[in-house]
């Protein structure tokens, strides 16, 4: 007795007389693991891998005693704030990000992660800068002992800019900054 197609393929989407259901039952499939591989390579909303330089955020202008204007990324969340600056790999001179605090504090600040050199300026609730910390290396250290930088007064706002131009931008102890709070 010859054997059918039913004895050597018992499943059904095997059989030749059921073409259509397996094309269909394999692009399920496939479309099924496209899915997955999307959803798996792309971020979802609540990704907080930072990148290279967020263009979307919101700036506010930090006018300085030499007259030039930082743009200045606002970081007034706890999430934004403990990202900060880290992973990027470049910071326009005229760039910068400022931070903003509920209340006056001794804020602490260390480099880790952070892959530039900033200059780190501490202001008060008048908008005076009561502390500055210039040319802060970068942290290449794995472990959490990077240094940590702070003042010895209470701050509200911190300017994180690029290293080397706090001099340039003639700012200094006792200096006012001109910026809006957001």
């Amino acid at each position: 007795m010859p054997a059918t197609p039913r004895a050597i393929a018992p499943w059904p989407y095997l059989d030749c007389h059921y073409a259509a259901q397996y094309h269909a039952a394999m692009f399920i499939r496939a479309i099924l693991l496209a899915c997955i591989v999307l959803s798996v390579a792309t971020p979802s909303s609540g990704e907080t891998a930072p990148s290279p330089g967020n263009q979307t955020a919101k700036l506010i202008s930090v006018k300085t005693p030499s007259g030039t204007v930082v743009q200045a990324e606002i970081a007034d969340t706890p999430q934004k704030r403990a990202a900060g600056l880290m992973y990027r790999d470049h910071l326009k001179k005229d760039h910068g990000m400022m931070f903003f605090f509920d209340q006056a504090q001794e804020w602490t600040f260390w480099m880790k992660n952070t892959l530039i050199a900033l200059d780190l300026i501490w202001m008060d609730e008048k908008k005076r800068v009561i502390h500055i910390e210039r040319n802060v290396p970068v942290c290449t250290r794995t472990d959490d002992s990077c240094p940590q930088y702070r003042p010895n007064d209470g701050a509200l706002y911190v300017l994180e800019i690029a290293a080397g131009t706090v001099d340039g931008l003639k700012i200094e102890k006792g200096t006012k900054l001109q910026f809006a709070n957001p």
